[in-house]
């Protein structure tokens, strides 16, 4: 059988996931955190993800779980893209530009079209219907995007 078709999405998400990560940790005020799980000593700051390949043959190694998600499971595709939306919206501008409100809007229609769990990508169209995404600002935005999230969560 050929490549994994969620392949080219993955490395993609691995490479923001570095981008990511360090100012994730920057922002909520940790230096350096140790992405080896060998590494981990200290119980009250966990790394919540596990280690991530580093290259795109280990990419190909990692075991699919579920079919539907590819080699992550619905949980993990869940933490790392309410991780990366997070990020998103803290880095998001207090005054954005016509473009900026455009884009976000269009990234979370995108989503609930296109993410890999079927089932999650309808819950969103249904809550993106009836809370349509408000990017006026960052706080705004940062506001909107915990209200659904919050609302995913009680589901």
């Amino acid at each position: 059988m050929g490549e994994n078709p969620w392949q080219p999405l993955l490395q993609t998400f691995e490479k923001l996931s570095n981008c990511v990560q360090p100012l994730v940790s920057n922002f909520i005020g940790i230096k350096n955190i140790p992405r080896s799980s060998s590494t981990i000593q200290n119980p009250i700051i966990l790394d919540p993800y596990p280690p991530i390949a580093t290259n795109s043959s280990s990419l190909q190694k990692l075991p699919i779980k579920d079919k539907s998600t590819g080699p992550v499971t619905k949980e993990e595709l869940g933490k790392a893209t309410w991780t990366f939306l997070h990020t998103l919206a803290a880095q998001y501008p207090e005054k954005p530009t016509r473009q900026q409100k455009k884009d976000v809007k269009e990234l979370m229609a995108i989503l609930s079209r296109m993410y890999p769990c079927r089932q999650c990508a309808d819950h969103f169209k249904d809550i993106l219907r009836s809370n349509p995404p408000q990017a006026g600002s960052q706080e705004e935005f940062s506001q909107w995007l915990c209200h659904v999230h919050n609302t995913v969560n009680r589901r």
